[in-house]
């Protein structure tokens, strides 16, 4: 019976020309989608929660975590594109550290989603991950994010994908997509790893290359030798590497991930085999400082859509939770003065006040009460139409509307704490006791804390006069 069906003659299904994804037709509509539609379709980042529910150990040193979100809404969003997760690293009651990290499962299964974690012994977050994320962890998350993505729509779909390392998770994302679409395509991965053990997701591969006709997966070993029985490629990323496993690369679309170093050489050769700029997508794992700021704009960006998002659902609340079920009321976060209230299974009412509004009153509150020193008291320096009174420094400080605060109250003795400056990075973080500002911050600060009082004095202005805690 083996021999028969291997004897049999091979045939290649008939697909449609092109890609094509699911909600592509739903965006475009002359008339506005229907509910349940909008829903899969990748238009907003979102801030909301999420649960663990399961945990797939890697090859590489890696783990993909598997999420669904709590309130029992899908995950929209493009193939290619990431999550920014706060992990409590520190502790509950400190604050999370944030981190942006590719999603590695398809959009066309968007109930539950993944992302994959690379462990670096020497980090921060990655480790914590590793060691303490389990089926049942609910982390607060804003996404999705991100111009590294397919096309809704290709009439053509040749790629050509290069991934290093731990930047196999985007590029498994877009494969897995393109496997799960109908549709005619023709992909090349091209995967650079450093031991012939470590090849993330490498049975997943085998299997789609073995029965999807659109996809060809090559495998290099880098610079640092290889096992006897080896038949992939050895070396750096170099352009005979690119000519041999795609000769028409100059006629594909390019999608790349992994280290600086390796993305900034894969620029170089790529342009030397023809291909032109227009059609390279790179994502960093690793970069210089325009790439941060590239990225800490792009979640600026979302959290701005995704507050705007919850201001419509606010308005709108008694509609949008009725059609809620009741048992996702348990996700639902407080916050206070340090953020997020982690108070999973207790009843809201015991585990935090009843609104981030509510919060942010009983936070200041709280805090006026502890700031005993009257601030008239205090020494005042300074010129400028409004007043800014620091009630830990003990010191007023006169400052004009179009003035940052940051660099007025540093000059004035005040002790802020600040990295960067241009309301990315948060070091700067204060809570205003009173008074009103204006910020244009770069992704540095959540919507939770600004509800819950704090603000980045770097990229802030004061509209009136202030009550600092500081």
């Amino acid at each position: 019976m083996i021999d028969v069906l291997t004897q049999a003659p091979v045939r290649e299904p008939q697909r449609i020309r092109g890609l094509e994804m699911p909600w592509n037709r739903v965006m475009g509509s002359m008339e506005g989608p229907a509910s349940a539609a909008k829903a899969l379709g990748p238009w907003h980042p979102q801030e909301f929660m999420a649960e663990c529910v399961e945990t797939v150990p890697e090859a590489g040193g890696m783990m993909t975590f598997v999420f669904r979100r709590c309130d029992g809404a899908p995950l929209a969003f493009r193939a290619g594109q990431y999550v920014n997760i706060a992990f409590p690293v520190n502790g509950e009651d400190q604050e999370p550290v944030d981190r942006s990290y590719s999603l590695s499962s398809s959009p066309t299964e968007p109930w539950t989603f993944s992302v994959t974690v690379k462990r670096d012994p020497g980090g921060l977050v990655s480790p914590w991950v590793h060691g303490n994320v389990r089926p049942g962890t609910v982390l607060d998350m804003l996404g999705p994010v991100g111009a590294f993505h397919l096309p809704d729509a290709d009439r053509r779909a040749r790629y050509l994908f290069l991934a290093a390392g731990a930047g196999i998770t985007p590029i498994m994302s877009m494969l897995r997509t393109i496997h799960s679409l109908p549709g005619t395509a023709d992909v090349v991965v091209l995967y650079h790893g450093a031991e012939a053990g470590g090849f993330a997701f490498h049975r997943e591969l085998a299997y789609i290359a073995s029965v999807d006709s659109r996809v060809k997966v090559f495998y290099a070993l880098g610079d640092r030798g290889r096992p006897e029985d080896w038949e992939g490629f050895t070396g750096r990323l170099t352009a005979a590497m690119i000519d041999e496993v795609a000769p028409d690369a100059n006629g594909r679309q390019v999608y790349a991930c992994g280290p600086e170093g390796y993305l900034n050489t894969a620029t170089e050769l790529l342009r030397n085999v023809g291909v032109d700029d227009t059609s390279i997508y790179m994502e960093f794992f690793s970069g210089d400082r325009q790439t941060l700021l590239e990225y800490q704009a792009e979640l600026a960006l979302a959290a701005d859509i995704a507050e705007e998002i919850a201001d419509e659902i606010a308005e709108s609340a008694e509609d949008y939770f009725e059609g809620q079920p009741a048992a996702f009321g348990i996700y639902e976060p407080g916050y206070d003065e340090d953020g997020t209230l982690q108070a999973t299974w207790l009843a809201l009412e015991a585990a935090a006040p009843a609104s981030a509004e509510a919060a942010s009153v009983e936070a200041a509150e709280a805090a006026t009460e502890a700031a005993t020193p009257d601030a008239s008291s205090f020494d005042t320096v300074g010129t400028g139409s409004l007043t800014l009174s620091f009630m830990r420094t003990g010191i007023n400080v006169r400052i004009d509307p179009q003035e940052p605060i940051l660099g007025v109250a540093q000059r004035a003795g005040v002790r802020i704490g600040a990295n960067c400056k241009e309301g990315m990075c948060g070091s700067c973080k204060v809570v205003k006791l009173s008074g009103e500002i204006d910020m244009n911050h770069q992704g540095g600060i959540r919507k939770r804390e600004i509800d819950a009082g704090k603000f980045l004095p770097c990229c802030s202005t004061a509209r009136t006069d202030m009550v600092i805690d500081a």
